[in-house]
């Protein structure tokens, strides 16, 4: 079996709760989503076998704690995933999984090798999907609660009130413990998204749900 990537390289992470972290980062090709403010357009791939991109990774064994799979969307290519996982995981890797929170089943096929998972909570006003994806968040959320899982919302211009308390309303239910990153759209002006950032987190702390602000710092950084 082979795994379609789009790249290799070494940075920071610059999202969520590990940001200035350094990571090895696997981008894999596909997604099942195309949201209005994706800054990830994949045209080109590589194709691989799990132990020739286990060669890859297994040289930085002593400068990385973490192996960080994102995309796209890595669990679009769950057999593929699981094979790697288990790799780095043995090797004795932490695995990163930056994921849309979407498909379920295929996380449960990889979950036994994820340390981490990055989910994104997609408001639909933020990213323009007609989609109702709220049923599947809530079926990947009682998945993801085994592990240790953090979450994102991207906060742009067209978010809704609504939206946010229906995400409050759902991270109650099924993911209370968890951390909500409120992620300011990086295309938007951020001095105009900040009332509404600071609105939305007073509205999760009064709910109970611990949330904090946190921009794209790799961005800020002027990194990739």
């Amino acid at each position: 079996m082979t795994g379609k990537i789009s790249e290799i390289f070494e940075s920071i992470q610059g999202e969520g709760l590990y940001f200035g972290e350094k990571q090895l980062f696997v981008r894999l090709f596909g997604c099942n989503l195309k949201c209005k403010f994706c800054d990830t357009k994949q045209t080109n791939f590589t194709e691989c076998s799990a132990a020739a991109l286990f060669e890859k990774i297994a040289g930085n064994k002593n400068r990385y704690r973490f192996v960080s799979f994102t995309g796209g969307e890595p669990l679009l290519q769950n057999e593929f995933l699981r094979q790697i996982l288990e790799m780095t995981h043995k090797s004795g890797f932490k695995n990163y999984l930056e994921t849309n929170g979407t498909m379920a089943d295929e996380l449960a096929d990889v979950l036994e090798f994820v340390d981490i998972i990055s989910m994104d909570i997609k408001l639909p006003s933020s990213t323009g999907i007609k989609e109702n994806l709220w049923p599947k968040h809530r079926k990947f959320l009682k998945v993801a609660a085994k592990k240790d899982t953090f979450l994102k919302a991207v906060v742009s211009e067209t978010t809704t009130d609504e939206d946010l308390y229906v995400a409050i309303t759902l991270i109650k239910e099924m993911a209370k413990g968890m951390v909500l990153v409120l992620q300011p759209n990086y295309f938007d002006d951020r001095k105009k998204l900040e009332p509404k950032l600071h609105r939305y987190k007073e509205a999760c702390m009064k709910e109970g749900i611990v949330a904090c602000i946190i921009p794209q710092m790799h961005k800020l950084m002027g990194m990739k």
